[in-house]
């Protein structure tokens, strides 16, 4: 018997039937029973169970091109898809040099010392305004404190130190204008 022509023999037409006629319900099912198995394969190929979502994914994809295969072909092409899938996320990692990629939410956007250096100045700023406010005589110092401080009225700082509530006006000011030219004339000058 030679291999030519004379020697062919043709398929039979029952088992062609059989195997042409898988309907799309047939190739739905087939994917969805195939998932937990692909997912499965794949983790145990990729880093992490996100990369393996993401290739079963891209496999069923790329799988659907093959619908019209006959059915006892979706497997093994399945996992041939998903072993391609693999190899291209590896050589996409090693193209793209992914190791050494940061993501955004481990960065800080905003200097951390320029922040230190705010709390820094603010906390220069109160220290300066104590001594101004404790440079000034008692008194004054006591008047400015219920009013600043306390939130009392004039009139009732008037009325709790036994003055005019114009002392307590008059005093409030050169408070505030004692504290402005210590301020100032201890800070240092902005060139």
């Amino acid at each position: 018997m030679t291999h030519g022509h004379d020697s062919y023999v043709p398929f039979p037409s029952a088992f062609a039937d059989e195997e042409s006629c898988a309907t799309g319900q047939d190739f739905d099912a087939f994917m969805r029973a195939s998932r937990d198995g692909l997912l499965k394969y794949l983790r145990s190929h990729l880093p992490s169970d996100a990369d393996a979502q993401d290739a079963a994914q891209e496999s069923l994809l790329r799988l659907l091109r093959y619908r019209g295969e006959p059915a006892h072909a979706w497997r093994p092409l399945l996992f041939r898809v998903a072993s391609n899938v693999v190899g291209e996320f590896y050589r996409r990692r090693a193209s793209h040099q992914a190791q050494h990629h940061v993501p955004l939410d481990a960065v800080p956007l905003v200097s951390e010392a320029i922040e230190h250096e705010e709390r820094i100045e603010q906390s220069q700023r109160k220290a300066l305004l104590r001594a101004a406010i404790l440079a000034l005589p008692p008194r004054r110092r006591q008047i400015y404190l219920l009013s600043r401080v306390d939130g009392l009225s004039y009139a009732q700082i008037a009325e709790h130190c036994g003055i005019s509530v114009m002392s307590v006006e008059k005093s409030v000011g050169r408070a505030v204008a004692s504290i402005d030219a210590y301020v100032r004339g201890t800070r240092p000058r902005a060139s």
